[in-house]
């Protein structure tokens, strides 16, 4: 059957976080990296359907090409992993220094890949500084200052509707890291996933590690934003959001509504490397917790 139903959905989402918690560093960085890179990719595209003269929905509608591509490939995104390790962390399978460890690389290479295309992308479409960038430049340079300076002008509410942004962003962005679960075809994978990320960035909310790209880019470009006031009146306050979106609005209501049965429980057998039976409300699974490492 093509469907993942949601109790075993969950389960395999905890098997999936144990598994992320257990990274080396090495594979954490690299993928995380990449994660960076197509999602600063994405952002990118979304901006050029904009400047052609398209409502913003158009850039909306492309967008997901970058999570789809990451999610597909395997790597490493912070935003979706303050849904997964909690969930994991919950089930009793991941404990805090493991959870702290992989959203610390993570967030790091994904910070690194994102610079890293902020930096060729600028290269690009300025000619490596012989012109000024046209309409992407001015794209980018404005929603830098959208993201930095409005909420700087406001004040103390600024850096409170920048968290709220960020939890309502990441409460569908880890949806589509659920969702992504939920069909054992690569199509029905796609269209899933597809659904909330064309909603959270529709709706304009703010996603931590497209602002890695976003922000960076629009300073390189002739945004008057400096590194102080990005990290305080976004990223910091953007990535408090994510993670109280990702970890209490996604992982934990999930966990306490389709947790399995015997989820939190491992036996003998199951700790010596064989598989445990697990009794969910779906049915009767093996999991072989020896292998989820």
């Amino acid at each position: 059957m093509d469907y993942v139903k949601p109790a075993e959905l969950v389960e395999e989402a905890i098997q999936l976080g144990e598994k992320k918690a257990g990274l080396p560093v090495r594979d954490l960085l690299v993928r995380s990296f990449l994660c960076g890179v197509l999602l600063a990719y994405a952002t990118s595209l979304a901006w050029l359907v904009v400047t052609q003269g398209l409502p913003a929905i158009a850039g909306a509608l492309v967008f997901p090409v970058g999570f789809v591509m990451l999610v597909l490939l395997g790597f490493e995104i912070a935003t979706g992993n303050f849904c997964l390790l909690p969930l994991s962390a919950a089930a009793g399978r991941v404990h805090a220094a493991g959870l702290l460890r992989n959203w610390g690389w993570v967030y790091l290479g994904n910070l690194v890949g994102a610079l890293f295309y902020a930096l060729l992308f600028a290269i690009v479409i300025t000619k490596f500084g012989t012109i000024d960038g046209g309409l992407l430049a001015e794209q980018a340079q404005t929603v830098a200052q959208n993201k930095t300076l409005a909420y700087m002008k406001i004040g103390a509410a600024g850096w409170i509707v920048a968290v709220v942004s960020g939890v309502l962003c990441n409460w569908m962005v880890t949806i589509g890291t659920m969702l992504s679960m939920v069909s054992r075809s690569t199509i029905g994978k796609i269209v899933a996933m597809w659904l909330p990320i064309l909603t959270f960035f529709a709706l304009g909310y703010e996603h931590a590690i497209v602002n890695m790209f976003a922000i960076p880019v629009g300073m390189m470009l002739g945004a008057p934003v400096s590194v102080p006031v990005w990290l305080f009146w976004n990223q910091i306050p953007v990535t408090i959001g994510n993670i109280i979106g990702g970890a209490l609005l996604t992982a934990l209501p999930l966990y306490a509504t389709f947790k399995p049965a015997q989820a939190a429980a491992v036996t003998s057998s199951a700790v010596a490397g064989r598989p445990a039976r697990v009794v969910d409300a779906v049915g009767i699974s093996d999991v072989a917790r020896g292998s989820a490492t």
